[in-house]
């Protein structure tokens, strides 16, 4: 897929689709399109065809022009970021699903932000290309092969460039994401996501991946982690891929993605009933590697390390029971009192482990708990976090990108529902299930900053559009990206 920037005359560009976000209202590059057509844009708004509300479309076709035909997308009442990317990411739905080969974007509508504005473009046309294709029958691929951002001076172009790459990137990065979640468990499984993680580091100098096995983390101490692999006749990983694109000194941010790659609650059995979307509990580790695949494509100037623990939670003879106590690498024992609260126990080792790395920062991405669709619905993931300014560079990153968080509390009064009467805590609490889950990992994160993003509710879509969603990668790579200087 190719994007690129232009300032040339518009009408005398060839392409199959010439795409117009535009109100009812025309103005400037849309006035002009629309003289050039003898007003057949403001006809389509007087006969009703065309309302120019948010996200409305209309195609019509032009034979004896450049473009074949032209796609009008409604923008009146972008009053925000996220109406202004609900615009852009319903026109480039629409643009796949026409025949076009080459498209032409008229990028002076929404924004003046220009780098933004073609960011958020380009990141919409490749996911709006994205099919698992898990049928015997072929997928027919999009015909779309390039796009061309174009600006009203050719002075803006070297932003819309930039931002071309860096939103291609971040499209990708979330495809990469959404194709292993969506692939199911029995292909998708702990030595499978270490395949791939040599699989992205293969040829890239900046880029190097390690794999702990289960000898690994027990010389390591990790019994938490090991403990909910245990039951299981699949064993577990400690995935590691290291992204160098800043000097050695320069500490790393490092992320800790949880993935469970198949979760049927162990012992502590879940209902059958949507136990098939347990495939999607490794989103958290989905978007490490969708991260690592954008930062390849955009050399950002920064240190990240990816740790993915990769397990999977079966019901066994051998497995872990309610009432049990484990030890993790940190030395603090844990009462087991519900073995599908499994998430936090894997992530307590490798967030330990994250200690070696002398972290700038630490970020924890996991479905973590069904608490949080309760608390916050299936539109936003919750934030909580022992450092205020992280907290906030991670919100505003949200916000920015679309891809948006809300912080939770995180009061040591909520930390006193781990009490344990057999060890040093219990893996559950009462009562505010996501925050005792955060409260949980708070105490094997203190020293170093660190964020726990619980995304249970925005890491897939259910019913008829099953599938995942790759956030979010927006957001994390929209922090990384600025925290880079990019």
């Amino acid at each position: 897929m190719e994007f690129k920037a232009s300032a040339a005359n518009l009408l005398t560009i060839k392409v199959d689709s010439l795409i117009l976000l535009t109100g009812s209202q025309l103005h400037n590059t849309a006035k002009l399109i629309d003289d050039s057509l003898n007003g057949a844009i403001q006809a389509l708004i007087k006969s009703g065809d065309f309302s120019g509300k948010l996200a409305s479309n209309c195609i019509f076709h032009t034979p004896d022009r450049a473009s074949k035909r032209i796609i009008l997308i409604g923008v009146d009442g972008a009053s925000t970021t996220q109406k202004m990317i609900k615009a852009i990411e319903s026109a480039a739905l629409l643009l796949n699903k026409t025949p076009s080969a080459k498209a032409l974007w008229i990028g002076d509508s929404l924004s003046d932000d220009i780098e933004w504005q073609a960011s958020i473009m380009a990141r919409s046309v490749q996911t709006s290309r994205y099919k698992y294709n898990g049928s015997s029958k072929p997928t027919k691929p999009s015909k779309l092969k390039s796009v061309t951002y174009w600006c009203v001076k050719k002075s803006q172009t070297t932003s819309a460039t930039k931002g071309l790459v860096y939103g291609s990137a971040v499209g990708n990065g979330m495809n990469t994401a959404r194709g292993l979640a969506d692939l199911p468990a029995n292909i998708c499984t702990p030595n499978f996501l270490a395949s791939q993680a040599k699989k992205l580091a293969k040829g890239q100098a900046k880029v190097t991946t390690s794999i702990l096995k289960e000898a690994d983390m027990k010389t390591l101490g990790m019994g938490s982690l090991l403990s909910v692999s245990a039951g299981s006749v699949e064993p577990g990983n400690l995935i590691v891929m290291s992204y160098q694109g800043a000097e050695k000194t320069t500490k790393p941010v490092v992320l800790v993605g949880k993935a469970v790659t198949f979760d049927t609650g162990g012992i502590s059995l879940k209902a059958g009933r949507g136990m098939d979307e347990m495939k999607f509990d490794m989103c958290g580790g989905a978007s490490v590697f969708g991260v690592i695949n954008a930062l390849i494509e955009t050399q950002l100037h920064i240190n990240v390390v990816g740790i993915v623990p990769a397990v999977e939670n079966m019901p066994a003879g051998n497995a872990t029971k309610p009432g049990d106590v484990v030890t993790s690498m940190s030395g603090q024992t844990i009462e087991v009192l519900n073995t599908d609260a499994e998430g936090r126990l894997i992530l307590c080792d490798a967030l330990t482990y994250a200690a070696r790395f002398e972290p700038d920062t630490v970020i924890d991405i996991a479905t973590l708990t069904g608490a949080v669709i309760g608390a916050l619905g299936k539109l936003t993931a919750g934030l909580l976090s022992n450092d205020d300014e992280l907290a906030d560079q991670l919100l505003n990153g949200g916000t920015l990108s679309g891809d948006r968080a809300w912080r939770l509390p995180l009061w040591e009064e909520y930390d006193k529902q781990l009490k344990s009467n057999f060890a040093d805590m219990a893996n559950i609490g009462g009562e505010a299930g996501t925050i005792t889950a955060a409260c949980f990992l708070s105490r094997f994160t203190k020293d170093y900053k660190w964020a726990h993003l619980d995304i249970a509710g925005t890491a897939w879509h259910s019913g008829s559009a099953k599938g995942a969603t790759g956030r979010p990668v927006p957001m994390l790579m929209q922090y990384l990206c600025t925290k880079a200087g990019h």
